[in-house]
């Protein structure tokens, strides 16, 4: 009986919550190794099948990776990477556009599988538009987003759907081109005016100490989170993380978080609870 009287105060604790963020838009980006794992894709589907059934406008958008880089191997060709780009010719655009949709077709039906509405949208097929991306040298086929076509996204979110939202871009010429999922749940959120951009990590959030879970940050204000860049205390891979959530707070988004998907239910202990389980980032 305890149990059950429990989760009845975790469903009333949510209830303030779920009235605050009905009809608004969360950008969900969800990508490297975490997408591979079946049991923490199935967790994170169902946590976002219930945000969408209390009227929260979701979009999910997936990263590739991975996938990308042992299709490249198994087909005997390098990843070669600049400055953390991947360095995308011809042929490697096919892969990566390829692998792409697969995975934005596996998401989709995962989802449906779950009873959510839900459509699938190519990020190159007049959604996300870009132009050749500058760099010290020729990247080949990659972008760097100038617009975002809000609309269509919005028609979908509309009807209820999960928008799902592959990671590439279209040139006026009419070029596909690879882009960074980052850089696209980033440039979305923002055309959007999100509520929440939420990335999804294998890491507990923001910590002072990388291994020490209990020294997580449960809150940062943009400017707490430059000065722990500036100090070294934010490291390696989560530096760009934290720079894309800076990055949309002042493009408007209301609020940015970095959780762990391998937790049961992240989503939505982060969202409905008064404690939330992993970092958010605030303007101030």
């Amino acid at each position: 009986m305890e149990d059950i009287i429990k989760k009845a105060g975790v469903l009333v604790e949510a209830i303030p919550y779920i009235h605050q963020f009905r009809q608004k838009v969360f950008v969900i980006k969800y990508g490297g190794s975490i997408l591979d794992d079946e049991k923490i894709r199935r967790q994170v589907f169902e946590d976002i099948v219930f945000l969408s059934y209390v009227g929260i406008r979701t979009i999910i958008v997936h990263g590739g990776g991975p996938h990308i880089t042992s299709r490249l191997k198994a087909n005997g060709k390098e990843a070669v990477f600049h400055e953390g780009i991947r360095i995308t010719d011809k042929e490697t655009l096919k892969i990566v556009r390829e692998e792409l949709e697969n995975l934005n077709k596996q998401i989709v039906t995962e989802i449906k599988k779950l009873k959510g509405d839900v459509t699938g949208l190519k990020g190159h097929e007049n959604i996300v538009y870009v132009e050749k991306k500058k760099a010290s040298l020729d990247l080949g086929f990659v972008g760097t987003i100038t617009s975002i076509e809000r609309r269509v996204i919005e028609d979908h979110l509309k009807m209820g759907r999960i928008t799902v939202v592959s990671p590439m871009g279209i040139s006026v010429e009419q070029q596909p081109h690879n882009v960074n999922a980052d850089e696209v749940a980033g440039a979305i959120a923002t055309s959007l005016e999100a509520e929440k951009l939420v990335l999804l990590t294998d890491v507990p959030g923001v910590m002072k100490n990388p291994h020490d879970s209990t020294s997580l940050f449960s809150t940062l204000t943009i400017a707490e989170a430059e000065e722990l860049i500036h100090k070294g205390i934010i490291q390696k891979g989560m530096i760009p993380k934290v720079q894309s959530c800076v990055e949309v707070l002042h493009g408007g988004v209301h609020k940015a978080h970095i959780i762990d998907a391998r937790m049961r239910h992240a989503l939505l202990l982060e969202i409905f609870t008064d404690k939330g389980i992993g970092t958010q980032i605030i303007k101030e």
